[in-house]
């Protein structure tokens, strides 16, 4: 009832001309609007999570629907750079990517490439050189694609363990929980995480091996981020294993492992950060700083402006739920004048 009252007003406000004025304000030149994308389906991710994935099509929308609203797109940290020098272009927007899955190299970059609109990608690092599915994401994907199954988890795990009807949402995410738990107790590593993929997969009756020749949910190879580095992307941190310990020693490894191997396959030195999962904390600022970091985005909604905190920069998370309209408000800079604008917007996306 909200998401359609909000979606009513939007269509008003553009049909009334509210859109152009305020996107040729001067108040939207001095902000910037960072857009958060996660993946571009290479299959059917996008009817899995419609919150991380989009289908291409759509995602040629959002990028059509930028260039003719006359957007400037730029990289984060030259978005910054000008942000804080109050140069920056009007309608400017920086489109940035977060884990670095090889359906960017696959589906969003030649897309991007079309369009000359240059992205930033941060870039967690552990998977890349282990190149087989992210054993979090990959255990979801599967329980939800042998969603007309019951799982006898014992079948995978080895030991006792509850049944799960997978056509129900519920119990899929109480499985996924009981997998995860169990690979914690076990101190499972990565290597341990994929045999037990594989045999989940089995269990489900998945093709597990068009899966892998898909490469989905897997992260780019190291070969791949040095020829999309070599022509252009911007990649930065996002840690190593895709978490942020609230332990100095533990968070600045994440930031060190993450730093050497971009630097390895790139040949340049990341300074700008996203937190992973958004997650984000006081202590990992002040860590953040000692490490030589520039800017760390949030999940947090909103436009970016000269007076934002570096290390707390909002972004727009842009997914398959999100109508045209909202897109276009943000693009305007419209949608956050609304209420509630910057707190509700990335959750209300997911909700339908």
């Amino acid at each position: 009832m909200l998401k359609t009252l909000k979606q009513t007003t939007l269509r008003t406000l553009k049909t009334s001309g509210v859109f152009r004025v305020v996107e040729n304000s001067r108040w939207r030149q001095r902000r910037l609007l960072i857009l958060a994308y996660h993946g571009v389906s290479i299959a059917d991710e996008h009817a899995w999570n419609g919150a991380l994935y989009m289908p291409p099509d759509l995602f040629r929308t959002r990028l059509q629907l930028m260039k003719n609203s006359g957007c400037t797109v730029l990289p984060v940290g030259e978005a910054l750079e000008r942000l804080r020098a109050r140069e920056l272009p009007a309608k400017s927007v920086s489109i940035t990517f977060d884990d670095g899955t090889y359906d960017f190299y696959r589906q969003a970059y030649p897309l991007l490439k079309e369009f000359d609109f240059p992205v930033t990608l941060y870039l967690t690092t552990f998977y890349c050189d282990f190149n087989r599915p992210v054993f979090d994401v990959i255990c979801s994907y599967l329980l939800w694609k042998g969603r007309e199954t019951m799982l006898d988890l014992k079948q995978v795990v080895g030991q006792d363990g509850a049944k799960f009807d997978l056509s129900d949402t519920g119990a899929r995410l109480a499985a996924f929980e009981e997998i995860k738990l169990f690979v914690r107790d076990q101190k499972y590593s990565a290597e341990d995480k994929d045999v037990l993929a594989t045999s989940l997969a089995k269990q489900l009756n998945v093709d597990y091996e068009e899966v892998l020749k898909k490469r989905i949910l897997h992260l780019l190879n190291p070969d791949e981020v040095k020829q999309l580095a070599a022509d252009g992307v911007d990649v930065q941190l996002h840690t190593h294993r895709h978490r942020a310990p609230l332990d100095r020693e533990l968070f600045m490894r994440e930031i060190d492992d993450n730093r050497k191997s971009i630097e390895a396959m790139t040949g340049k030195s990341p300074t700008h950060f996203c937190y992973p999962s958004g997650n984000y904390h006081f202590l990992l600022e002040q860590w953040l700083r000692e490490a030589g970091i520039e800017s760390a985005t949030t999940c947090e909604a909103g436009l970016a402006s000269a007076q934002s905190d570096p290390l707390l920069l909002p972004r727009l998370l842009d997914g398959s739920g999100r109508s045209s309209v909202e897109f276009a408000g943000w693009l305007s800079g419209i949608s956050a004048m609304l209420p509630n604008g910057h707190r509700a917007a990335n959750l209300a996306a997911y909700s339908t």
